[in-house]
Formats: C-alpha cells, structure tokens, sequence
C-alpha cells in the first residue's frame, strides 16, 4: 500500500519489534540485442493470494542469508542462472494491512540490485515455488505488459532514471 492511508489500522507509530518485516531482493538483468536491451523477467503465479504477474528474478531472503547470498539463490531458482550481483539500483518499501494470521502489520523492504549472468542456462529450476517460468522481454515492451508485479516498475523506472550506463547485461 504505498502511499496509502493506514491510520484505520495504525493510529500511532509502529515500533520495529512490533511488525513484521520481510527483506527482499531482485536482478535488473539485461541483454543487448540488435533491437535494443531485453530484461530477464519471470512470471510470479500468485501464489493463489493475487493474480500472476510478470515480475524481476529475485524474493525473500532467507534468515541465515546474506542480501547477495539470498538474491544468488533466488536467481537460480527461478532463472536458472549464475549471477553476480552489481550495484544496488533502488531500495523500494511497500506496506500492508495487518496479517490475517498474526494480527501484526507488515513491512516488505525490497532491493534491487544490476546483476551480470556468469553461468548457468535459462530454465527454472524452482519446483512448486511462486515462479512459473523465466523469459527474455525487450526493455521497450515491459510496462506495455497487462500483469506486473509493482517490483518490476519500480525497478525499470529506476533503470530508466539512472543517468549514464545501465545494467551490465550478459
């Protein structure tokens, strides 16, 4: 919900120790084609809490993880690639209404960083995860496409603004 008012739910500040947090982390990916860059994006299938969307490699960071760690491991899974991880792009925070499990407001803390392709080949190898499929889109057509998954247009904005070089692609 960003921008959005939450004081129904929130009539005061929220201490740290009393929300949720969840540390997330993506790949801006590229490829320069003939016919311009192409992104690596993957399709998310909801999870049957919201409708699949295309969205960038990358997810939660596992506890014992690293940032890099965790966002390795997340490609992977869901592209079938080895990466090394670049400069960070953009921090993005997204918030939502109380867990209908816990009760406890949440807090998505999401960093995308520019990553390289070092080895491996396109294939997700993610089984009954929340990716479907990994493909390449040429940069021009991602926000042209009718399900995105709001990571994915912060991060191209960010790509978009950033002056001078962008992602190093593969």
């Amino acid at each position: 919900m960003r921008g959005a008012d939450l004081s129904a739910h929130y009539p005061a500040p929220v201490h740290y120790t009393e929300y949720d947090t969840r540390i997330a982390a993506y790949a801006v990916i590229t490829e320069q084609r003939d016919d311009g860059p192409w992104l690596l994006v993957t399709w998310w299938n909801g999870e049957g809490r919201a409708d699949p969307a295309w969205s960038l490699p990358g997810g939660g960071v596992d506890y014992p993880e690293t940032v890099v760690e965790g966002l390795v491991r997340e490609v992977r899974e869901e592209t079938g690639f080895d990466v090394e991880v670049g400069a960070p792009l953009t921090v993005d925070t997204h918030i939502g209404s109380p867990s209908p499990t816990t009760g406890r407001p949440f807090k998505s803390v999401r960093l995308v960083f520019d990553a390289t392709i070092v080895g491996g080949e396109l294939g997700t190898l993610e089984v009954g995860g929340s990716t479907d499929y990994a493909e390449w889109l040429p940069l021009a057509d991602v926000a042209a496409q009718p399900s995105r998954a709001s990571i994915l247009d912060v991060a191209v904005s960010a790509h978009l603004a950033r002056d001078g070089a962008g992602p190093r692609g593969r």
